[in-house]
């Protein structure tokens, strides 16, 4: 009954689309039931993603029009049907992979995009319960013409968003997202498919065993040096669909000792969801309790993949993608890797000791892979614990990064501890300084340029200062907010702490003396 209700507002709005990424926080009453509010506008995304990504708010009560509705989600979904038929013509029969993530607000916003898609003459292919990932392998898989996954990736159960693919599985580009989001706009322009022409739903279920499959299959999985290793492992999935596919995978891989801990994709979170080591608390101490060989951690939607080391501490997310760039570099010499510009250089230190070339993008998934296929690069990804692997796709993956890295600790002979210090030991401090709102952030930007315009510096995002070969600054301003984020790398945490404290003390002297012009 609520979503006839709510298809029928559909109709009579004649609603169009955007391209995006919809974020929301919700509070459910029940599997089917939804109190909707929301409050966020349609913005850029934080880490400065270049696909669009619409932030929605859902709980309580609200007014459409005022705030992001559930006939907004109907909107950006329409939308994005509409960018597709202007790709292949209003007569190509279309296809969409359909996928989420378990957060409890996830079925209701899973049941308006398939249906919505479905009344845009658009047959929709349903993985219900799955990972980013395998909805990216999965469009390929099913020759679909694009794909939307139901998740907000890290960010805590509130919240809610769609990620929309193209047709390779991989996120748009700006200019398509521009599009998407010209779209949106055009709410009177849209005709539905005729009866005739709905669209159909074809349900898969198997998604993710053909996504491990798929990774079973790749020449640098070991399952039998995995077996032979008989490591014990401790999984945390923050009880979203982590819990479904990392346990598959690890039995898969030949692991038979395997704790799980947050594990039921219920969708009701353990803990904040961004796989960061204050949040994973109940893994380190599993990990100890247990006498596990290594603890694995993923966020909602298991594209980003965090270590814990078998004395619990962390392996370190900016480790992740070096420890298995490092493994695959051993057989591809010379071969290239990219990460993005506020990631660690100990990706660049392995890189240049196989003898390759370490390029660097701006920050964002988009970027990462535009530069990966603009240099050939063999792996790539981001320092937060998502491994790009193209001979499987060009998607952040924890599931390849996980066969990866057991594969390579079972080869090693080593524990996870121990080929941790085998890596350079980078250590990067975050902040940020918040800008008053008279105050145009590039200005102060523009200012440290020329401040430090003796040092090599890069400007592709934001602005990147090489202090020396072991040190760097990173400066972004925010998309959503008025703030400035501060990254810097040094070889300890006191020097790194240090240099972001000289860097906040210029931008702060740089806004009074701007201040004090405009009086």
């Amino acid at each position: 009954m609520v979503f006839l209700i709510l298809l029928f507002i559909f109709f009579s709005l004649n609603i169009s689309s955007k391209e995006v990424w919809v974020f929301a926080s919700a509070h459910a009453t029940g599997a089917y039931e939804t109190n909707w509010r929301t409050d966020l506008s349609i913005l850029n995304n934080s880490e400065g993603n270049a696909e669009v990504k619409v932030y929605l708010l859902l709980s309580g009560e609200g007014k459409s029009g005022e705030n992001l509705t559930p006939s907004d989600i109907i909107k950006f979904t329409v939308a994005y049907a509409k960018w597709l038929q202007s790709l292949y013509g209003p007569t190509h029969k279309l296809k969409v992979v359909v996928g989420r993530d378990a957060r409890i607000s996830g079925y209701s916003m899973q049941q308006l995009v398939i249906n919505t898609l479905v009344f845009c003459g658009i047959d929709v292919v349903n993985l219900d319960l799955s990972t980013t990932p395998t909805v990216e392998m999965m469009v390929t898989e099913h020759q679909a013409n694009g794909g939307i996954i139901i998740t907000a990736s890290h960010n805590p159960l509130q919240w809610n968003a769609l990620k929309l693919l193209n047709a390779n599985g991989e996120f748009l580009s700006e200019d398509d997202g521009k599009k998407v989001l010209k779209f949106s706009e055009e709410t009177d322009q849209y005709i539905f498919a005729d009866i005739q022409k709905l669209g159909t739903i074809i349900e898969d279920k198997s998604a993710i065993d053909k996504h491990i499959e798929k990774i079973l299959a790749l020449k640098y999985v070991d399952t039998e040096a995995i077996r032979k290793a008989k490591f014990k492992v401790v999984v945390d999935a923050v009880n979203s669909t982590g819990g479904i596919a990392v346990p598959k995978l690890l039995e898969k891989l030949g692991v038979e000792n395997i704790v799980c801990v947050h594990c039921e994709p219920t969708g009701h979170f353990a803990h904040n969801p961004e796989p960061l080591p204050e949040h994973l608390v109940d893994l380190s101490l599993a990990v100890k309790k247990q006498k596990a060989h290594i603890g694995i951690s993923v966020d909602p939607d298991v594209d980003r993949l965090a270590i814990i080391c078998e004395d619990g501490e962390p392996f370190g997310e900016e480790y992740t993608l070096v420890a298995v760039a490092d493994y695959i570099l051993q057989f591809n010499k010379g071969g290239n890797t990219v990460s993005n510009l506020s990631s660690t250089q100990a990706l660049r230190d392995i890189t240049l000791k196989h003898k390759g070339q370490y390029f660097a993008s701006p920050v964002g998934e988009v970027n990462v892979v535009k530069k990966m296929k603009e240099v050939n690069a063999i792996i790539g990804g981001e320092g937060n614990g998502g491994v790009i692997f193209p001979e499987l796709h060009y998607g952040r993956d924890a599931l390849v990064g996980i066969a990866l890295f057991l594969t390579y600790l079972a080869k090693s002979q080593k524990t996870v501890s121990i080929l941790r210090d085998s890596y350079p030991h980078y250590y990067i401090s975050k902040n940020k300084v918040e800008i008053t709102d008279n105050i145009d952030t590039k200005e102060i930007i523009e200012s440290i340029k020329k401040k430090y315009k003796k040092y090599p510096l890069n400007t592709e995002d934001g602005l990147k200062i090489e202090l020396n070969d072991k040190e760097w600054v990173h400066l972004r301003q925010s998309n959503t907010e008025p703030i400035i984020r501060i990254y810097v790398e040094s070889q300890t945490q006191s020097t790194a702490d240090h240099i972001a404290k000289k860097i906040m003390s210029d931008i702060k002297e740089i806004i009074r003396e701007k201040q004090s012009s405009l009086l």
